[in-house]
């Protein structure tokens, strides 16, 4: 989730990326699609816009679950096999059934501390996710936050004063905890200690910086490591996927004909990239596509 921002549709494609006629569009009538991943051999997303989660099982698009009011960002399952969704709207994490049925709903972390703007999630390894709170949809204040959520409900805050806090991912060997900070243009990290905790933050990279033709307004929105052990930044601000190395070095850049590229995951196979994209940025339920884009 991010600031709603009026953007261009970008249709060019760059060196690296895969061809036009290659990208092959799964659903073409997505209220705003986020947060997806690839469980089950299955790709599950949701959409902001719907308060729904879907499910692409190769053929089609079903609804598994869907809540009013909650505005859900990004969903991964726990080490128990449940589902959690980030729900930005209401400040609430749902915990989801398998077969679609609200089993908890946590709204608070252990020291009391609400969750505002809940928006994406990291497995961390161990049966538990890492998720961030990016705080309201605006420039100013720095309030965003990341949290730690274990299998069984606990919640802690683990990181705080982040300008829009957003995607979220750990790095190849688990010991750095990568992170999006929207409003600031760069991906932060942390070392992260055996019991969950962040320490030594960093600059890893900015985004307008290692590629200038995503701009000075570049909107880092989502974060993927990628088979090839490349980190995958997907932007609100242009339908662009900037690509860098573990050295925070440019890669390639993947684009999309939408005006935006918020976030993506990668089929089990390593082969295929699927995109959630926006079209209409300025208008609810901010319609938008999700694409499937060969990645070579």
């Amino acid at each position: 989730m991010k600031s709603i921002l009026a953007v261009a549709v970008v249709t060019t494609l760059a060196a690296g990326s895969a061809a036009a006629d290659d990208i092959k569009v799964i659903n073409d009538k997505a209220a705003f699609p986020e947060g997806p991943a690839f469980i089950d051999g299955k790709l599950y997303y949701v959409e902001y816009g719907g308060n729904t989660i879907d499910v692409w099982d190769g053929k089609t698009n079903t609804v598994l679950w869907k809540s009013d009011g909650c505005g859900p960002s990004a969903v991964l399952p726990l080490g128990s096999g449940d589902f959690v969704v980030t729900c930005y709207d209401n400040g609430t994490i749902a915990r989801v059934s398998r077969d679609g049925k609200t089993v908890a709903t946590y709204d608070k972390a252990k020291d009391g501390g609400t969750l505002q703007g809940p928006n994406d999630f990291a497995a961390d390894g161990k049966g538990g996710v890492y998720f961030s709170a990016s705080g309201p949809w605006e420039s100013g204040p720095i309030v965003g936050k990341v949290f730690h959520l274990t299998d069984d409900g606990t919640i802690t805050e683990v990181a705080n004063d982040l300008h829009y806090a957003n995607g979220v991912v750990l790095g190849a060997d688990g010991k750095r905890l990568f992170v999006n900070e929207s409003e600031a243009g760069r991906v932060i990290s942390f070392a992260v200690g055996d019991d969950g905790s962040l320490s030594d933050r960093r600059l890893f990279v900015r985004v307008a910086k290692v590629d200038e033709k995503s701009g000075i307004d570049a909107y880092p929105d989502g974060i993927k490591l990628g088979p090839d052990g490349n980190f995958y930044i997907g932007q609100y601000s242009m339908g662009r996927i900037v690509v860098v190395d573990p050295e925070g070095k440019f890669v390639k850049a993947i684009d999309v004909p939408s005006a935006t590229a918020p976030n993506m995951a990668f089929s089990p196979d390593g082969k295929t990239l699927y995109v959630m994209s926006v079209d209409d940025t300025a208008n609810a339920p901010y319609w938008g596509k999700v694409y499937e884009v060969p990645l070579q």
